[in-house]
């Protein structure tokens, strides 16, 4: 088992022992791994941060997995998930896929199945990722590293590229302050300052002499790339 590339992978589950083993074993695989014990915890999380799988155990403080996973599912959030629990009927598996799993694994469970299902979810995933975004007629291509409008190309540095991406990921969406420091610089803690030079400098080099803005500030929220 040595194929998985490194992925940031969520544990939800309100075990601390077996939820910190699974994790720690993950990371010695070269994993980054977070963990969270209860469902507004993980809800937050899966929500606000930028993970490649999501592992959900069934039975959590504060709610049910399956209404997790289909609240995120609603959100747009579309996180690969895996609900890891002790739930393990028929109906309980159908309405786990139901919900908007990806997969669904019994406990006891073995680690290596575990992992054999995650990288089979990241196969399907890159398989099926996109690689063009359009806004209006702001277009980006992430396998050229590319971002035009209206034809024309716009240089962008490495930042402005990931911020852009997250943002056109999202579109339509209004992506709040924690949602970007988190998703694009990986902050947990107070970062507004950068964020707003960035969110500056890309409005600048999108909208500058265009007739219509698509970079939008959603007042106490965050921010939005719409084509209105």
């Amino acid at each position: 088992m040595g194929r998985l590339r490194a992925m940031r992978i969520l544990v939800i589950e309100d075990d601390p022992d077996g939820g910190t083993v699974l994790a720690l074993a993950l990371t010695e695989l070269g994993h980054e791994t977070a963990c969270a014990r209860d469902f507004a915890k993980g809800h937050a999380l899966a929500e606000s941060a930028c993970f490649d799988a999501l592992i959900v155990d069934r039975k959590l403080p504060g709610g049910d997995g399956l209404n997790l996973v289909a609240s995120l599912r609603a959100r747009k959030v579309t996180t690969p998930a895996i609900f890891l629990t002790a739930l393990a009927g028929v109906d309980d598996r159908i309405a786990g896929l139901h919900a908007g799993g990806d997969d669904y694994i019994a406990k006891p469970f073995s680690f290596l199945e575990l992992l054999a299902r995650l990288e089979a979810i990241m196969r399907r995933r890159e398989a099926s990722q996109e690689t063009m975004f359009r806004v209006g007629d702001l277009e980006m291509n992430l396998i050229t590293r590319t971002v035009k409008r209206a034809d024309a190309e716009i240089p962008l540095q490495p930042c402005e590229f990931r911020l852009l991406e997250f943002l056109m990921r999202h579109a339509g969406q209004t992506v709040t302050r924690t949602m970007l420091l988190e998703g694009v610089w990986k902050y947990q803690s107070d970062g507004s300052r950068i964020l707003d030079v960035h969110v500056s400098r890309l409005r600048r080099k999108i909208d500058q002499g265009a007739d219509t803005p698509l970079i939008h500030t959603v007042w106490g929220s965050g921010y939005c790339i719409r084509a209105d």
